[in-house]
């Protein structure tokens, strides 16, 4: 993951670029909330991303993640019919995802917590 994001600049919704830095760990996070939801196929996960703001994620570095995801044993698959042309990957949570699911909402919370807190406390101190 940390190869992919090297090269990936992401546009928050407000169009302001976010650094790949940023973006480690928080994508896989992202993820697997997403497949928690509903059963999802690659280009859902994509589409799913970019409504929520995360516009410039391609298909190319969605699927090595999800990848490295099953090889860790994070999601399963399944091929199964699609009404609109060929049979697509739907992706599941293991119950090994949905502990990495949880951890990674308690660590965001954390992290979010911490940064607000900096954030807060700079603003106070002009």
């Amino acid at each position: 993951m940390d190869a992919i994001l090297n090269y990936v600049v992401m546009q928050d919704s407000g169009g302001e670029a976010l650094s790949s830095q940023m973006l480690r760990g928080i994508i896989e996070g992202c993820i697997l909330a997403i497949i928690d939801r509903q059963e999802v196929y690659g280009y859902e996960i994509s589409e799913r991303l970019a409504e929520y703001g995360f516009t410039s994620m391609s298909e190319g570095t969605i699927y090595p993640l999800l990848l490295r995801m099953q090889r860790e044993e994070l999601v399963t698959s399944q091929m199964k019919k699609s009404t609109a042309g060929p049979r697509r990957k739907y992706y599941y949570l293991t119950g090994k995802g949905k502990e990495e699911l949880e951890d990674f909402i308690v660590r965001w919370a954390r992290l979010e917590k911490n940064v607000n807190n900096v954030l807060r406390n700079q603003k106070e101190s002009k």
